[in-house]
């Protein structure tokens, strides 16, 4: 675990010595070896299912990819704000990079953390380095208004998870997740169990986001800078499925009855959401609502607690991570040259940037789930997973899967075909920057198809 966290937490310093001219390709490289060190963690887990164990960390099938997924993305992060912080004055780029840094430093702690207080106080942490991000380099002025939303949504989601805890440690003597599985059931029946289940999961669909508690989400990541955007879906989301996979093994007798609730919300966000995107003007709205759609079926496939259920889940989280990290890189390098989200102004663009509009396609099917890609492996088993714990489910993820199609290609279809507007004369060609950054985003999801047992989440 410390070949990964000491060298990123050296990133820091790394970045505030380093001369202006070499800041960019320093930190790109010191950033890119540790994503490629860090995949030294998926070889095959131990017979227990974890590995890597110190004191406070470890590692086992269901946080390797997540973790891996984390080193992976500030590579690209400083890839993609380039352009967008270049003008900037240097004290600032050195900030934003080292925000993003601590925010990679955090969520390598959540996500390895064996101690559930730890898991708490790391999933707060990372409230801090994004709230920053979107505040201070966010575009428009309602950055503000965004980022309380942000901040006041996840605080008060995970002020009961905290009280949770607290009274699952006084009960159980202990909230390490080596032991916690195998300590006595605990015998939920009363009313105040109940409102304790619902505190313990509260935090987690909050930051999921459940339909009904998103308001956060489009705010934020519409008015985030493409840094924060980026790991806002690719990572930070996922905290919230990570969470409930891991407090769904201690909340047993009770789940069977009061998951129906969160299981209709979810499912029937994605049907909303979906529909949502159909009527979406701006570009980045429209991504970040297709998020809250893939995310209920996530929440679906976690509730019903099959093993079909949670590795359905646990894929569908990686292959979004990386699909819409990508979509949103693609509506930045639209965003910096025409300094437009509206689609309606900005489309037709196949005939000035055509290879931009190979890199649309591929990121649009895969955000619809075409056949080979790991987004079809995860719907798939979350879908069949609910429909063999009820066929009533079907109507509701049969619609969500035909509306995500129908979205993903209005949005293909409204940036790139159709007549050029007249009022867009000239752009920038694409930078062989902005064809890296595609590659590393879709290039591991076309990788995954040969190796999927790297992400299914069972001990290999």
């Amino acid at each position: 675990m410390l070949k990964i966290l000491i060298p990123t937490l050296m990133l820091i310093p790394t970045i505030w010595l380093t001369p202006a001219k070499w800041l960019r390709p320093t930190t790109l490289t010191h950033s890119m070896l540790i994503a490629l060190v860090s995949l030294s963690w998926l070889k095959h887990a131990m017979d227990t299912g974890w590995s890597t164990l110190n004191l406070f960390m470890a590692t086992d099938p269901l946080s390797t990819p997540l973790l891996v997924l984390t080193c992976w993305l500030l590579p690209l992060m400083i890839l993609a704000s380039q352009n967008h912080t270049a003008a900037e004055p240097i004290n600032r780029q050195r900030m934003y990079i080292s925000l993003l840094t601590s925010l990679q430093f955090f969520l390598i702690l959540a996500f390895s953390a064996t101690e559930l207080i730890m898991f708490y106080v790391m999933f707060e942490a990372t409230l801090i380095p994004t709230l920053i991000l979107i505040t201070r380099w966010g575009n428009q002025k309602e950055r503000l208004n965004a980022g309380v939303y942000f901040l006041f949504y996840t605080l008060a989601g995970s002020l009961p998870l905290l009280v949770a805890l607290l009274l699952l440690q006084n009960h159980t003597g202990t909230l390490s997740l080596l032991t916690l599985p195998f300590s006595s059931p605990l015998h939920l029946s009363s009313y105040a169990d109940k409102l304790w289940w619902a505190g313990c999961l509260l935090a987690f669909l909050v930051k999921m986001p459940l339909y009904g508690v998103h308001l956060w989400l489009p705010k934020a990541h519409v008015e985030a800078p493409i840094a924060g955007s980026m790991v806002l879906a690719a990572v930070l989301l996922k905290l919230g499925g990570y969470g409930m996979m891991r407090m769904m093994v201690m909340l047993d007798p009770l789940t069977k009855s009061l998951s129906f609730p969160f299981l209709a919300f979810a499912l029937w966000g994605v049907v909303m959401t979906g529909s949502i995107c159909l009527r979406q003007t701006d570009l980045k709205s429209l991504i970040a609502y297709s998020s809250v759609s893939h995310m209920g079926l996530v929440v679906g496939g976690i509730l019903i607690q099959t093993p079909w259920g949670f590795s359905g889940a646990l894929i569908l989280m990686i292959a979004h991570g990386l699909t819409s990290s990508a979509l949103f890189c693609l509506a930045n390098t639209n965003y910096e040259r025409t300094h437009s989200r509206t689609m309606i102004l900005v489309r037709g663009l196949q005939m000035i940037l055509p290879l931009m509009t190979a890199w649309w396609f591929i990121a649009s099917l895969a955000n619809l789930a075409l056949p080979p890609l790991p987004n079809l492996m995860g719907e798939l088993m979350i879908i069949t997973s609910l429909f063999n714990w009820s066929w009533w489910t079907i109507a509701l993820t049969g619609a969500g899967t035909l509306i995500t199609a129908s979205y993903s290609l209005h949005m293909f279809l409204m940036t790139q075909r159709g007549i050029l507007p007249s009022h867009i004369l000239g752009l920038d060609p694409s930078h062989s920057r902005e064809h890296l950054l595609m590659t590393l985003h879709l290039l591991p999801l076309l990788l995954l198809i040969l190796k999927p047992e790297l992400i299914w989440g069972w001990p290999g």
